[in-house]
């Protein structure tokens, strides 16, 4: 068996699911914890008067921790145990997301807010890795959609829970209740079972005209990013989708505060409505482009393309054109069915064109570009258009990210057959 194909037989075949399961659940969490903090921002500006750019800071400063740590902790989840390393993870993020409830000032809850990111900096690399193992690829994109279903369902979540929970209990609530149950499931993950760490080895052609493995050394492994324009553009492109995403996710509550007068838990309500949208989206999106893949090799790139300049337009037309409009709801909730159409096979290229063995270091790599240049400067600096223009202002601005991610998606496809045909087949194997 290759690399491109599920570990094991018998009772293993069983596995996939039950790890699926409990990662989609961790994720799910992970996003509850997350961006829970944006449904108590009135709270917060109220109490520590606070302002915008500083609110889009306590999202901003999650990334910016995974950025810091990703890499050193993606290289362990290749060479180490990627269950053990995403239990641990999960446990960690859980605990600060709790100690949040216990912040006594803006600095506080910020370092705490750190730590979530420590926590969840090995986790997305290491779960997307395990999928990309225990499944076909043929069925990869599709996956990898399902499993991303769990974002939105997250977000709004946590972002509608953190509205009730603040309006009834007061905001210290909302964070203590977000992060006992991800810490239960994190537990949980010690008991799966994964594939064997794969040895990076690189089939080389001798002298006598023979092949052979050989062990790759730092410029082979440096060279399966640096000569993998798919990947580069790929990584850019990400940044450029998740800017708006994480934007969108972290100040639409307001929005609908400031722009429609609703109360605050009314406004995390219909943000969660949007942002559930997105279960639709993931696993649409992962269907199709696997779907179009069985005719077209680089459709998951072309698909990411296509579906990133429709959400452009939609979110234009809904933030633009129909502001106080009764289509404006109707056309929002189109776009948060848009907005998450082009992970899933993105995602999947991010795996699809590296050695099996690198694949946590490659998404650990797309997660440092993303998050560098998307999620951690998106919500500060709408929150900057916003303070200094208004909250209108600054979404009817966020579409164009997506433009920028249609073309970069359009032009990692021209590289993609090529890169995809030069990846090394490695034989997975089911842990004992």
């Amino acid at each position: 068996m290759n690399g491109n194909g599920p570990p094991g037989t018998g009772e293993s075949k069983r596995y996939p699911y039950f790890v699926f399961a409990l990662l989609f659940l961790m994720y799910m969490f992970d996003y509850m914890d997350r961006m829970v903090v944006a449904a108590l921002i009135p709270d917060l500006k109220r109490e520590w008067g606070i302002t915008d750019a500083q609110a889009g800071l306590l999202v901003s400063l999650v990334y910016m921790s995974i950025i810091a740590t990703t890499f050193p902790i993606s290289l362990m989840v290749d060479r180490w145990s990627r269950r053990k390393s995403i239990a641990i993870m999960g446990m960690i993020w859980s605990m600060a997301t709790g100690a949040c409830a216990f912040a006594g000032n803006f600095v506080q809850l910020a370092a705490a807010k750190c730590f979530i990111g420590v926590g969840e900096a090995g986790y997305a690399t290491g779960g997307t890795a395990m999928l990309a193992g225990l499944f076909p690829e043929k069925k990869r994109a599709m996956v990898m959609g399902f499993w991303n279903m769990s974002i939105p369902l997250g977000a709004a979540l946590g972002i509608a829970m953190g509205g009730v929970v603040a309006s009834t209990w007061g905001w210290r609530y909302a964070f203590g209740l977000v992060a006992v149950p991800g810490f239960i499931v994190s537990a949980l993950f010690l008991f799966v079972k994964d594939y064997k760490t794969v040895e990076l080895v690189k089939t080389s052609s001798g002298t006598d005209g023979n092949t052979k493995q050989v062990k790759m050394k730092a410029r082979d492994i440096a060279a399966e990013f640096i000569k993998t324009p798919t990947l580069i553009f790929t990584y850019f492109a990400f940044a450029a989708n998740v800017f708006l995403t994480t934007s969108m996710m972290f100040w639409m509550s307001t929005y609908f505060q400031r722009v429609d007068g609703l109360q605050q838990d009314e406004a995390g309500l219909k943000t969660g409505a949007v942002l559930l949208m997105a279960i639709i989206g993931a696993p649409l999106g992962g269907y199709l482009a696997d779907r179009w893949r069985r005719t077209r090799i680089n459709a998951r790139s072309l698909f990411a393309s296509l579906s990133s300049a429709f959400a452009a337009i939609v979110l234009f037309i809904g933030f633009f054109y129909l502001e106080g409009s009764a289509w404006q709801f109707p056309t929002l909730m189109l776009g948060g069915i848009a907005v998450v159409a082009f992970l899933p096979g993105a995602a999947a290229v991010t795996q699809d064109v590296v050695h099996p063995g690198l694949r946590a270091v490659s998404y650990s790599l797309c997660v440092i570009v993303q998050n560098a240049l998307g999620s951690a400067p998106g919500p500060p600096i709408i929150g900057y258009i916003s303070d200094k223009w208004d909250i209108s202002t600054a979404m009817k601005i966020m579409p164009l990210a997506f433009a920028v991610a249609a073309l970069l998606h359009f032009i990692a496809a021209m590289f993609y057959e090529r890169d995809w045909n030069k990846v090394e087949k490695v034989e997975l194997k089911i842990e004992d």
